[in-house]
């Protein structure tokens, strides 16, 4: 043992000598005054008037309202943000560092799944003396990083600073259900630095988006490959979005699930439960299917794989980089046997009405005071908090569970009658609220222009309208609706 001490110390001082020569020679250093002198001039404050529709009352168009972000000027005079700053926009504004005027932008590009998009002055006056930001990697886990913009409505450019504390997939707050890569960062992070460059050497590390709910300083930003991918989609003129695997997944690290799928204990991987209808994966692959690669990228048992020498990632992260069209290869376990498997990547539509939406009418039916709608976020955020969720409990199981219960190789949409407006005609229909509806006049309802085109074409003095999982239907008598549908809309202020 004795003899075995200066080896060891011989050892730890050639570490930290490659480890000290490497800091000398490739440092990762806070920046300068010179650079921030040119980074400021290529970030840009940003104005947005903005007016949504209330789901709950889709015929009110909402009103008006104000609110700031930051961008940032890349090539081709393009301003990037997010784009939770510039949804629902009816007018937007720009100004760079020192510029006394605002200018008026147009919305180029959106992309919700995301939370980017493009920006671009309408006058060419407003890109004098600009400066163009360049895009670097991900940045190191423990390496400094300066967070630039406009938080909480200032006037003037903001600077904080911290430290990358986490790498990981997790969920984007903008649409509620995308998960891409985040970088973690302790800089603070405010309302208004939304859109604005993370800094690291000059270049930039990632775009700020959004802090955690719970704990202090914990903020994140959408890295490089993400943003990458973005600008990629959009070389062609149109955004597409992202593809999808289209799976369900476990881990298989419990012992007793090996012995039970007969997995030999040196075989890593994670095992398919379910394949949804409409994804990249539907034809291909199946229940019980080992994943053991990807792209020849090992799986390991918890679903990360190497990204490089010190980084792991879930291996969704390499769909995540793919477009429409690509091929995707996996390796797997397939009834004792190893197969390779290729298929190409595509979107699912299917999924859209999981994702918080914006810029869009809300579609909608009245009939007689009744109000339906095909189920979706929008809807379901404003619904939970209404005075009124009795009997919801279908409406919210089917939402979460349309997708991996296979009820969207089916149906379109659900379409539920989730409010009505109070009248004479609609007297004792209160216990069907909230449900979903099944058949009009014996058609049945797969989507809201379903229920249009049978509303139509009904003949009927008296209509039956069937509901899922209940006995009996709700009858109405169609020629007074007729009457009553004029007085309904000018007492509730609807649109004709």
């Amino acid at each position: 043992m004795y003899h075995q001490i200066p080896k060891i110390l011989i050892r730890i001082l050639g570490m930290l000598s490659i480890a000290f020569f490497t800091l000398i020679t490739n440092p990762i250093r806070p920046e300068s005054i010179e650079d921030f002198d040119t980074i400021r001039k290529s970030v840009v404050q940003i104005k947005v008037f903005s007016q949504s529709a209330d789901p709950y009352s889709p015929w009110n168009p909402g009103s008006l309202s104000a609110s700031g972000g930051t961008g940032f000027l890349i090539d081709g005079n393009r301003i990037l943000t997010n784009a939770h700053v510039v949804s629902n926009a009816k007018y937007i504004q720009i100004q760079r560092y020192n510029q006394t005027e605002w200018y008026e932008a147009r919305l180029n590009y959106i992309a919700h799944d995301c939370d980017l998009a493009i920006l671009q002055a309408i006058k060419p006056i407003f890109y004098k003396d600009a400066e163009f930001l360049e895009f670097g990697g991900i940045p190191e886990l423990n390496t400094p990083i300066t967070i630039i913009g406009y938080p909480i409505g200032g006037s003037r450019i903001s600077v904080s600073r911290g430290i990358v504390s986490r790498k990981e997939q997790s969920t984007y707050a903008h649409s509620q259900v995308d998960n891409h890569l985040v970088i973690q960062v302790d800089a603070a992070i405010n309302p208004g630095n939304s859109g604005g460059p993370a800094i690291q050497n000059g270049k930039v590390a990632g775009v700020a988006f959004q802090v955690a709910a719970k704990g202090e300083n914990i903020g994140y930003i959408i890295p490089t490959t993400v943003v990458n991918h973005f600008l990629k989609d959009i070389e062609d003129g149109v955004y597409d979005g992202y593809v999808e695997l289209g799976i369900q997944f476990q881990n298989t690290f419990n012992s007793k699930l090996r012995e039970y799928y007969k997995i030999p204990e040196e075989t890593e991987g994670v095992l398919v439960n379910k394949v949804y209808s409409g994804g990249s994966a539907f034809g291909y692959l199946k229940p019980k299917d080992l994943l053991i690669s990807l792209d020849g990228k090992k799986i390991a048992r918890n679903g990360s794989i190497n990204l490089d020498t010190d980084t792991r990632i879930d291996f969704v992260e390499l769909i995540d980089n793919k477009f429409a069209g690509d091929s995707i290869s996996f390796e797997l376990i397939r009834d004792g046997k190893l197969e390779k498997i290729v298929f190409p990547a595509k979107k699912m539509p299917d999924f859209d009405f999981m994702r918080f939406s914006y810029d869009q009418n809300i579609d909608y039916v009245m009939f007689g005071g009744l109000i339906f709608q095909e189920v979706n976020r929008n809807l379901l955020s404003v619904w939970s908090r209404s005075s009124n969720t009795s009997g919801g409990s279908q409406l919210l199981y089917r939402f979460y569970n349309f997708i991996s219960d296979q009820w969207n190789s089916k149906k379109k949409a659900d379409v539920v009658l989730y409010r009505k407006l109070d009248h004479p005609v609609n007297t004792h229909t209160d216990h069907f609220l909230n449900l979903i509806i099944h058949r009009f006049d014996g058609k049945e309802i797969q989507s809201l222009d379903d229920l249009k085109l049978a509303i139509q074409n009904s003949k009927n003095r008296y209509v039956r309208l069937e509901f899922m999982d209940l006995d009996f239907p709700l009858i109405l008598d169609r020629e007074e609706i007729i009457k009553a549908n004029p007085i309904i809309k000018k007492t509730y202020n609807m649109e004709q």
